[in-house]
Protein backbone atom coordinates (compact mmCIF):
# COMPACT_ATOMS: atom_id res chain seq x y z
CA UNK A 1 0.00 0.00 0.00
CA UNK A 2 1.61 3.59 -1.00
CA UNK A 3 0.69 6.88 1.30
CA UNK A 4 0.42 9.81 0.03
CA UNK A 5 0.92 12.90 2.18
CA UNK A 6 -1.12 15.26 0.30
CA UNK A 7 -0.52 18.88 0.65
CA UNK A 8 -2.38 22.46 -1.01
CA UNK A 9 -2.15 26.15 0.31
CA UNK A 10 -4.25 29.35 -0.73
CA UNK A 11 -3.24 30.79 -4.08
CA UNK A 12 -0.86 33.88 -2.81
CA UNK A 13 -1.02 32.35 0.44
CA UNK A 14 -4.46 33.63 1.02
CA UNK A 15 -6.18 32.35 3.67
CA UNK A 16 -8.69 29.72 2.91
CA UNK A 17 -10.66 28.68 6.41
CA UNK A 18 -11.88 31.73 7.32
CA UNK A 19 -14.27 30.58 9.92
CA UNK A 20 -15.04 27.30 12.06
CA UNK A 21 -18.40 26.85 9.29
CA UNK A 22 -15.21 26.78 6.66
CA UNK A 23 -13.64 23.75 8.63
CA UNK A 24 -16.26 22.28 8.89
CA UNK A 25 -17.26 22.27 5.28
CA UNK A 26 -14.11 20.74 4.09
CA UNK A 27 -14.27 18.00 6.81
CA UNK A 28 -17.55 17.44 5.31
CA UNK A 29 -16.14 17.55 1.98
CA UNK A 30 -13.56 15.00 3.05
CA UNK A 31 -16.67 12.60 3.58
CA UNK A 32 -18.93 14.00 0.73
CA UNK A 33 -16.55 13.58 -2.11
CA UNK A 34 -14.79 10.08 -0.88
CA UNK A 35 -16.93 8.26 -3.37
CA UNK A 36 -16.69 6.69 -7.18
CA UNK A 37 -20.23 8.67 -7.58
CA UNK A 38 -21.05 12.39 -8.25
CA UNK A 39 -22.03 14.01 -5.08
CA UNK A 40 -24.69 16.26 -6.98
CA UNK A 41 -26.71 17.04 -3.53
CA UNK A 42 -23.60 17.78 -1.73
CA UNK A 43 -24.67 21.42 -0.98
CA UNK A 44 -27.98 20.09 -0.07
CA UNK A 45 -27.46 17.96 2.26
CA UNK A 46 -27.19 18.53 5.68
CA UNK A 47 -23.92 19.00 7.03
CA UNK A 48 -24.64 15.99 9.65
CA UNK A 49 -25.37 13.69 8.04
CA UNK A 50 -21.89 12.93 7.18
CA UNK A 51 -21.53 11.35 10.52
CA UNK A 52 -24.18 8.33 9.74
CA UNK A 53 -21.99 4.97 9.52
CA UNK A 54 -24.97 3.99 7.45
CA UNK A 55 -23.93 6.46 4.65
CA UNK A 56 -20.19 4.98 4.94
CA UNK A 57 -21.48 1.70 4.07
CA UNK A 58 -23.27 2.42 0.87
CA UNK A 59 -20.21 4.31 -0.30
CA UNK A 60 -17.81 3.45 -2.74
CA UNK A 61 -14.70 5.17 -1.14
CA UNK A 62 -11.92 6.79 -3.93
CA UNK A 63 -8.94 6.71 -0.51
CA UNK A 64 -8.26 6.07 3.22
CA UNK A 65 -7.86 9.01 4.92
CA UNK A 66 -5.13 8.05 7.91
CA UNK A 67 -4.65 11.73 8.77
CA UNK A 68 -5.31 15.07 8.48
CA UNK A 69 -5.10 18.61 9.88
CA UNK A 70 -6.27 22.14 8.66
CA UNK A 71 -4.24 25.31 9.12
CA UNK A 72 -5.56 29.02 8.20
CA UNK A 73 -3.65 28.84 4.32
CA UNK A 74 -3.11 25.52 3.47
CA UNK A 75 -4.47 21.56 4.53
CA UNK A 76 -2.75 18.53 4.69
CA UNK A 77 -4.12 14.73 4.30
CA UNK A 78 -2.49 11.21 4.40
CA UNK A 79 -4.01 8.87 1.86
CA UNK A 80 -4.07 5.96 0.46
CA UNK A 81 -5.52 4.70 -2.60
CA UNK A 82 -8.80 2.32 -2.31
CA UNK A 83 -8.93 1.69 -6.00
CA UNK A 84 -6.78 2.90 -9.32
CA UNK A 85 -6.88 6.81 -9.93
CA UNK A 86 -8.54 6.95 -6.34
CA UNK A 87 -6.11 9.64 -5.33
CA UNK A 88 -6.11 12.37 -7.79
CA UNK A 89 -9.96 11.43 -8.34
CA UNK A 90 -10.43 12.77 -5.10
CA UNK A 91 -8.49 15.24 -4.75
CA UNK A 92 -9.49 17.40 -7.37
CA UNK A 93 -13.44 16.51 -6.69
CA UNK A 94 -12.19 18.08 -3.15
CA UNK A 95 -10.64 20.89 -4.48
CA UNK A 96 -13.08 22.01 -7.03
CA UNK A 97 -16.06 20.96 -4.53
CA UNK A 98 -14.65 23.46 -2.00
CA UNK A 99 -13.16 25.97 -4.19
CA UNK A 100 -17.21 26.59 -5.50
CA UNK A 101 -18.52 26.79 -1.64
CA UNK A 102 -16.02 29.10 0.03
CA UNK A 103 -16.55 31.53 -3.73
CA UNK A 104 -19.86 31.13 -3.00
CA UNK A 105 -20.15 32.09 0.52
CA UNK A 106 -17.30 34.81 0.62
CA UNK A 107 -18.44 36.37 -2.72
CA UNK A 108 -15.53 36.16 -4.87
CA UNK A 109 -14.31 34.38 -7.91
CA UNK A 110 -11.45 32.72 -9.31
CA UNK A 111 -8.47 30.25 -8.32
CA UNK A 112 -8.80 29.41 -4.69
CA UNK A 113 -5.68 26.85 -4.48
CA UNK A 114 -2.28 27.57 -5.81
CA UNK A 115 -0.78 25.80 -8.47
CA UNK A 116 -1.18 22.00 -8.44
CA UNK A 117 -2.04 19.96 -4.98
CA UNK A 118 1.67 18.62 -4.23
CA UNK A 119 1.56 14.60 -3.68
CA UNK A 120 4.58 13.31 -1.71
CA UNK A 121 5.23 9.58 -1.96
CA UNK A 122 6.39 8.33 1.61
CA UNK A 123 8.62 5.93 1.20
CA UNK A 124 11.25 6.19 3.40
CA UNK A 125 10.85 4.26 7.12
CA UNK A 126 12.45 6.95 8.95
CA UNK A 127 9.57 9.33 7.16
CA UNK A 128 6.71 6.91 7.31
CA UNK A 129 7.49 6.93 11.20
CA UNK A 130 6.89 10.76 11.53
CA UNK A 131 4.48 11.81 8.90
CA UNK A 132 1.25 11.34 10.89
CA UNK A 133 3.15 13.43 14.04
CA UNK A 134 4.50 15.57 11.83
CA UNK A 135 1.20 16.48 10.71
CA UNK A 136 -0.58 16.93 13.72
CA UNK A 137 2.48 19.10 15.06
CA UNK A 138 1.26 22.09 12.39
CA UNK A 139 -0.95 23.92 14.64
CA UNK A 140 2.35 24.60 16.95
CA UNK A 141 3.00 27.64 14.15
CA UNK A 142 -0.18 29.04 15.64
CA UNK A 143 1.78 29.52 19.23
CA UNK A 144 3.90 32.42 19.38
CA UNK A 145 6.73 30.82 21.63
CA UNK A 146 6.23 27.29 19.71
CA UNK A 147 6.53 28.37 15.59
CA UNK A 148 10.39 26.92 15.69
CA UNK A 149 9.65 23.40 17.02
CA UNK A 150 10.29 22.15 13.79
CA UNK A 151 14.22 23.34 15.00
CA UNK A 152 13.75 21.33 17.83
CA UNK A 153 12.50 24.26 19.99
CA UNK A 154 9.62 24.53 22.28
CA UNK A 155 9.35 26.74 25.25
CA UNK A 156 6.48 24.61 27.29
CA UNK A 157 5.94 21.39 26.42
CA UNK A 158 2.50 21.33 28.70
CA UNK A 159 1.29 24.45 26.82
CA UNK A 160 2.32 22.55 23.58
CA UNK A 161 0.12 19.76 24.44
CA UNK A 162 -2.66 21.47 25.81
CA UNK A 163 -3.10 23.89 22.69
CA UNK A 164 -2.91 20.34 20.58
CA UNK A 165 -5.23 18.54 22.68
CA UNK A 166 -7.81 21.62 22.37
CA UNK A 167 -7.08 22.27 18.81
CA UNK A 168 -10.32 20.13 16.90
CA UNK A 169 -9.22 20.66 13.29
CA UNK A 170 -7.05 17.47 12.89
CA UNK A 171 -7.08 14.14 13.32
CA UNK A 172 -5.41 13.67 16.44
CA UNK A 173 -8.23 13.92 18.69
CA UNK A 174 -9.64 10.89 17.22
CA UNK A 175 -6.18 8.81 17.46
CA UNK A 176 -6.59 9.74 21.19
CA UNK A 177 -9.89 8.66 21.69
CA UNK A 178 -12.19 11.26 21.53
CA UNK A 179 -15.01 11.19 18.97
CA UNK A 180 -14.34 14.02 16.62
CA UNK A 181 -14.42 13.50 13.17
CA UNK A 182 -14.40 9.64 12.94
CA UNK A 183 -16.64 8.83 9.92
CA UNK A 184 -13.77 10.22 7.59
CA UNK A 185 -10.85 8.46 9.25
CA UNK A 186 -8.99 4.97 8.76
CA UNK A 187 -7.11 4.62 12.18
CA UNK A 188 -5.99 1.18 12.33
CA UNK A 189 -2.95 1.42 10.02
CA UNK A 190 -1.15 3.78 11.59
CA UNK A 191 -2.45 2.77 15.15
CA UNK A 192 -1.62 -0.83 14.57
CA UNK A 193 2.40 0.84 13.31
CA UNK A 194 3.03 3.18 16.17
CA UNK A 195 0.96 1.15 19.05
CA UNK A 196 -0.46 4.15 20.24
CA UNK A 197 -0.33 7.37 18.14
CA UNK A 198 -1.32 9.70 21.26
CA UNK A 199 1.46 8.29 23.34
CA UNK A 200 4.35 8.40 20.70
CA UNK A 201 3.32 12.29 19.68
CA UNK A 202 4.32 12.61 23.44
CA UNK A 203 7.74 10.96 23.02
CA UNK A 204 8.41 13.03 19.43
CA UNK A 205 7.39 16.55 21.71
CA UNK A 206 10.06 15.31 24.20
CA UNK A 207 13.38 14.87 21.58
CA UNK A 208 11.49 16.35 18.17
CA UNK A 209 13.75 14.90 15.87
CA UNK A 210 11.13 15.72 13.15
CA UNK A 211 13.25 18.18 11.10
CA UNK A 212 13.26 17.65 7.33
CA UNK A 213 10.61 15.03 6.97
CA UNK A 214 7.35 17.30 5.93
CA UNK A 215 6.19 19.80 3.21
CA UNK A 216 6.03 23.07 5.17
CA UNK A 217 3.66 25.75 3.63
CA UNK A 218 3.83 28.96 4.41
Amino acid sequence: MDIYHVLNRGVDKRTIFDTQADHARFIHDLYEFNDTAPAPDAYRRPMWDFVSPTLREERKMLVDIHGWCLMKNHYHLLLSEKREGGLTLFVRKLNIGYSKYYNDIHKRTGTLFQGRTKKILIHQDAHFLHILHYIHLNPLDFLADTKEWRNGQIASKAKALDFLSQYRWSSLHDYQGKRNFPSILTKHFFEGAYGGVARQLLSRLDDMDLIGIGERLE
